[in-house]
C-alpha cells in the first residue's frame, strides 16, 4: 500500500506546477488549464486523506469523496462558462492573450 504522504507530495508538486503556470502564462486558455491542474491537485489530496481515514471513520471518508465530486462539478461548469467567454473574446479581438484583455475591464 502506498503511504498517504506520497500522494500529498505528488499533489503539492502538481499544485505548484499549476500555480507557476497561472503566474507565468500569457494565454488565457493555458491559465484555465493550469487552474484545472490546481483543482485536480486539491482533489488528489482530498481523496488521499479520505482513503487514510476510511478505516477509522467511514462517514469522514465519504465526505472527502463527496467534496471531490462537488469540486469536479463546479470545475466542469467553470470550464464551460469560461471557454464560452474566451470564444466570444477571441471572435471580437482575435487573441486570447491576457495582456490584451486588460482593456475589457470596466
Amino acid at each position: 500500500m502506498v503511504p498517504t504522504e506520497y500522494y500529498i507530495a505528488l499533489s503539492a508538486i502538481i499544485f505548484t506546477i499549476g500555480a507557476v503556470g497561472v503566474l507565468t502564462r500569457k494565454s488565457a486558455i493555458m491559465v484555465f488549464l493550469c487552474v484545472e491542474l490546481m483543482l485536480n491537485a486539491a482533489n488528489l489530496a482530498l481523496v488521499a486523506f479520505a482513503r487514510q481515514w476510511a478505516g477509522v471513520n467511514a462517514a469522514m471518508a465519504l465526505s472527502g469523496q463527496a467534496a471531490v465530486f462537488i469540486i469536479l462539478a463546479i470545475a466542469a461548469a467553470e470550464v464551460a462558462v469560461g471557454l464560452g467567454i474566451l470564444v466570444a473574446i477571441f471572435r471580437y479581438r482575435s487573441s486570447t492573450e491576457i495582456d490584451s484583455m486588460a482593456e475589457v475591464r470596466l
